[in-house]
């Protein structure tokens, strides 16, 4: 695909937004996949090239909460086991569809997209009571990690978010454990997804790496500087660019 380096001005504000977006209070990736096609890329190409500033920072969480001791061993690497497989068939899934069926269903995803953003406002503030891992706790995340692995490779926005949410609240464990349970799912999701996109020639390597280094600036900066008060200005932002991807999108299929 080509590309122009004009387009980069759209991208990496966007994804510098998306990634203090994340650092606030998640959700970023309902902003940078948008970014790209905003900016007019192909949906594939929009989707796999996000992929590489997505890895490069779940790569650098999943080291933090590894390190924090947030991240149960064996039940994040049966998680991993379970994402790799969905997230490569959603991954190769996306590539069987053209991209005017794709935006077509973005048409349904999005107006859902937005109303689980609106919603979701006191989701994950409350702490939850841990209870101990059992085997029911294993065939949960497995679960989860495979059906949001096929989505994460599939699509990806808001995958994490919808991770914590099922994890916390379907297998009952804190917080923090399900946070870091989540980051080693996140990160196999988009390890599996970007070796296949980058096989099937759709990563736009030089654009990835360049929004990357934004992202990692925005989710510096929103991580440093934002107290909570920070978070009411996520959905607005959220909302916003979820509200011009949609025009985007009807424009593309419509004029």
């Amino acid at each position: 695909m080509e590309w122009q380096i004009s387009q980069l001005f759209i991208i990496c504000p966007l994804i510098f937004i998306g990634g203090l977006v994340d650092a606030i209070g998640g959700g970023g990736g309902l902003i940078t996949v948008p970014a790209y096609l905003i900016a007019g890329f192909p949906v594939h190409n929009a989707i796999a090239t996000n992929k590489v500033s997505s890895a490069i920072g779940t790569a650098m969480t999943f080291t933090k909460f590894l390190l924090d001791g947030y991240m149960p061993l064996k039940l994040s690497a049966c998680g991993i086991f379970f994402a790799l497989i969905g997230s490569s068939l959603g991954a190769k899934t996306a590539l069987l569809i053209s991209d005017y069926v794709f935006k077509i269903i973005m048409l349904v995803i999005l107006p859902l997209t937005a109303v689980y953003v609106f919603k979701s406002q006191n989701l994950l503030k409350e702490e939850r009571d841990a209870l101990p891992i059992t085997s029911r706790t294993f065939i949960i995340c497995s679960l989860v990690a495979l059906s949001m692995g096929f989505y994460d490779g599939f699509y990806g926005p808001g995958a994490g978010t919808f991770m914590l949410l099922l994890i916390s609240g379907l297998a009952k464990l804190s917080i923090q454990k399900a946070n870091g349970v989540m980051k080693a799912i996140n990160f196999a999701t988009n390890v599996a997804a970007l070796a296949v996109y980058f096989m099937n020639g759709k990563v736009i390597l030089i654009v990835g790496i360049t929004a990357g280094l934004f992202s990692i600036a925005g989710n510096y900066i929103g991580a440093r500087f934002f107290e909570r008060g920070g978070a009411k200005a996520v959905r607005p932002v959220i909302l916003v660019v979820l509200s011009l991807f949609f025009i985007r999108v009807i424009y593309d299929l419509f004029f």
